[in-house]
């Protein structure tokens, strides 16, 4: 198993599913036999055998049942899944065939993502599976991108799992209660690796996210309108008080979420543009 990968042996069931996705069976991306073995093949496997006329499903289980034991060759097959290059004459299959993986992979305890068109298993915890648990937007950048503390950058993305949970549960209030929490975990963190000295005699503990958006901003790591909107996510954020709820006199609905969840998603694809170079 690659040591920097999370994926482990896969349980039948989702082998099963798997096959299922490969094939492009329920109005998925559709593969005939054939080019179920050129997939296979593609996907960065040797000694592939030829497609002999069996039942397509069948046969791609048989083949995703030999490799079991070995979770590299399975993790080869998962990111092929979510590469644009195996989409180039249908690319508006992609983020369906991503969904209909993550909708079982996520009881591995992985999820299969493709910012910026770079494919990736990442971390996450069974407990938040939840059909249709998929954020309203794709992100262009992953917390690894723009968090070098692997720990933290572990702890965000859980963050923005439960964030999903939320959102899929009709839990407004506390997705953008989440997601608030979620900016000000990468912004501090940011700030701390970039430029520490920006935060002057604040304590990292105890700067605040007006302060830290006015810092990204100065900085030139996030675009005047995304530091504009910013502000609007920070106000909602603050309802995890309830008197401040009370005072603004308005319930978020799904409406609000839908408006707040792209502030986020903008916010880490321009921190991601704005990476320095590494030396």
């Amino acid at each position: 198993m690659n040591p920097q990968s999370p994926l482990g042996i896969l349980d039948a069931n989702t082998l099963e599913e798997l096959a299922r996705v490969i094939c492009g069976d329920d109005h998925l991306y559709y593969r005939k036999g054939v080019e179920i073995a050129r997939f296979l093949e593609h996907a960065g496997w040797q000694r592939v055998p030829e497609y002999d006329g069996e039942y397509r499903r069948e046969w791609a289980l048989a083949r995703l049942t030999e490799r079991r034991e070995d979770p590299t060759e399975l993790e080869k097959i998962l990111l092929r899944l979510a590469d644009p290059r195996e989409y180039f004459d249908e690319p508006e299959q992609l983020p369906a065939v991503i969904t209909a993986v993550n909708a079982f992979l996520v009881h591995e305890g992985v999820r299969l993502e493709n910012p910026g068109g770079r494919p990736r298993l990442v971390a996450c915890d069974p407990s938040l599976a939840h059909p249709g648990s998929q954020g309203p937007v794709e992100l262009r950048a992953a917390m690894t991108d723009l968090i070098s503390d692997q720990q933290m950058a572990g702890l965000l993305q859980h963050r923005q799992d439960e964030a999903r949970t939320c959102y899929a549960n009709g839990a407004h209030v506390a997705a953008i209660i989440m997601l608030g929490s979620l900016l000000e975990g990468v912004m501090v963190h940011v700030v701390q690796e970039r430029g520490a000295s920006l935060l002057g005699n604040k304590s990292p503990d105890h700067v605040n996210l007006d302060t830290l958006i006015k810092i990204c901003y100065d900085a030139g790591w996030i675009g005047a309108d995304v530091q504009r909107f910013c502000h609007e996510l920070r106000k909602y954020r603050n309802f995890v008080h309830p008197r401040a709820e009370v005072r603004e006199a308005h319930a978020p609905d799904r409406d609000t979420l839908d408006m707040c969840w792209p502030v986020v998603n903008a916010v880490l694809n321009d921190l991601a543009d704005s990476q320095p170079e590494a030396v």
